[in-house]
């Protein structure tokens, strides 16, 4: 067990709590160095957080864990990994927003109880976490933590008093409302949870001696599992006695799979809900040349995200794929950044111009999305002053225009350049030629699910769920 010596934030700006985090559990009793293949499964959900990454392990029923600021490789050690010994093994990497970054929110959250010992990581973000937090601490429960990871916790292990954890899982799920993948782990146990609208992934790989719990399907190679299929929607996975026993505790919501996770998020070797994201973001590509052609010398992506959409444009216009843009893969994403100055700093230390290769050409330059603007107008400037005669932008998504209130970190709508100027305006405002979007409906063909499976309220506002300010009163007995 580690010490964690961080100052506690009282204050909570609750609607900045947006996480867009990694899950990993691993069941394999008997197997010695579970906690190292979390480890290196969570190297592999890298780009879903930067900012920390923890482990807990359990051990016939008792837990141990370390988390810490910082990346995968930072934070974890052969020695720490060594006292973190267990027949379960779960496993986080987080991003936060401004103000909630620091080692008292890290994953996985660890909850002493009178039933026993849980440890549970989150992915996702609820919507009436406020709400039940303060019916919570009305009735005399205190928190730790600024997160609403912590509020299900404190369900699970309240509603755990009486019943057994299964059950206690379900009565959670019944009150929470939002996006969320939970990895948890109880007893002999490793549990799945993805949440009714199936807005957060969460899927099943296959170990010769168990089972894998990931938010994406990239972290089963290097963990030398094989992928057996998607959690769904509204579905509880046990795995117990190596064996997996699953409850569907909700079949009324409609699914709403996020397509930013096909946009940006995951890594393009990951399938999501039975579609390869390598090859939605490709078809982006080829559907946004059709959508807006350009007459130009070269195609140019920002890597990575935008590198695949690009080589789809390439493919479908005829115009010559090249780098343009030479990552430093020493610095993380600038999206992800948690505080806007570090974001906008990091666009120059991420990115450098090849200008052998951008001098005296008309530029078309793919990116995955626009969010603020900042970066595009930079990453324009820096092309212009290296010589490119001209510079198109081409968006592989449709504009953001609306906030998420599920996880993705996009700011409120005032922040969001879509949401208060026109295409052609922004174009003006980073300073290219032109700019084109990605339709929606271009999107969704792209991805290849039905339109009504998946969430696109970041660019149409059409939301799976209600999403209040206030929320409902949820009744607990008193103590």
């Amino acid at each position: 067990m580690c010490d964690e010596k961080e100052l506690y934030v009282e204050e909570t700006p609750w609607d900045k709590l947006k996480e867009e985090c990694g899950v990993i559990g691993v069941y394999a009793p008997g197997q010695k160095d579970i906690a190292r293949l979390v480890y290196f499964g969570l190297h592999s959900l890298q780009h879903r957080g930067q900012e920390s990454a923890g482990i807990a392990s359990n051990k016939n029923g008792k837990i141990q864990y370390y988390k810490e600021m910082g990346l995968v490789q930072e934070v974890f050690n052969d020695e720490i990994i060594e006292r973190l010994q267990g027949d379960i093994s779960i496993g986080h990497v987080r991003y936060s927003t401004t103000g909630e970054s620091y080692v008292a929110n890290a994953m996985p959250l660890v909850v002493y109880h009178k039933g026993g010992s849980l440890a549970l990581a989150h992915n996702g973000n609820l919507v009436n976490a406020k709400e039940i937090r303060d019916e919570l601490q009305d009735n005399g429960v205190i928190f730790q933590t600024s997160i609403d990871s912590e509020v299900i916790a404190s369900l699970i292990a309240r509603f755990s008093r009486n019943q057994c954890i299964e059950e206690a899982i379900v009565d959670t799920a019944k009150i929470i409302r939002g996006a969320y993948a939970l990895v948890i782990t109880f007893g002999d146990k490793l549990i799945g949870v993805r949440d009714p609208n199936g807005i957060r992934p969460l899927c099943i790989g296959k170990l010769d001696n168990g089972y894998v719990l990931a938010s994406e399907s990239c972290a089963f190679s290097v963990m030398g599992a094989e992928f057996v299929r998607d959690v769904e929607a509204g579905e509880m996975v046990v795995i117990e006695n190596n064996q997996i026993t699953s409850t569907r505790y909700d079949n009324q919501a409609k699914k709403a799979a996020c397509t930013f996770e096909y946009v940006y998020f995951s890594r393009p070797d990951s399938v999501v809900d039975g579609k390869n994201v390598y090859l939605a973001r490709r078809n982006a590509g080829i559907i946004l040349a059709k959508e807006h052609p350009v007459d130009a010398d070269l195609v140019i992506a920002v890597p990575d995200s935008g590198t695949v959409a690009a080589i789809g444009y390439s493919q479908e216009s005829g115009i010559p794929f090249g780098e343009g843009l030479i990552k430093n893969r020493y610095v993380g994403r600038t999206f992800i950044q948690p505080d806007q100055r570090m974001r906008e700093l990091s666009v120059k230390l991420k990115l450098n111009v090849l200008k052998e290769n951008i001098k005296g050409k008309r530029i078309i330059m793919v990116d995955d999305s626009i969010v603020r603007g900042t970066t595009s107008g930079k990453i324009v400037n820096m092309l212009k002053e290296a010589g490119a005669k001209e510079v198109h932008i081409r968006v592989s998504s449709p504009p953001v225009m609306n906030s998420c209130y599920f996880g993705i970190d996009t700011p409120s709508s005032r922040h969001l350049i879509a949401a208060n100027h026109t295409s052609e305006e922004i174009g003006k405002i980073v300073g290219a030629d032109s700019l084109g979007y990605l339709s929606v409906e271009g999107l969704i063909e792209a991805i290849g699910l039905p339109e009504d499976e998946l969430c696109a309220a970041c660019f149409n506002g059409q939301y799976p769920m209600e999403v209040p300010k206030t929320g409902n009163k949820y009744v607990f007995e008193k103590e």
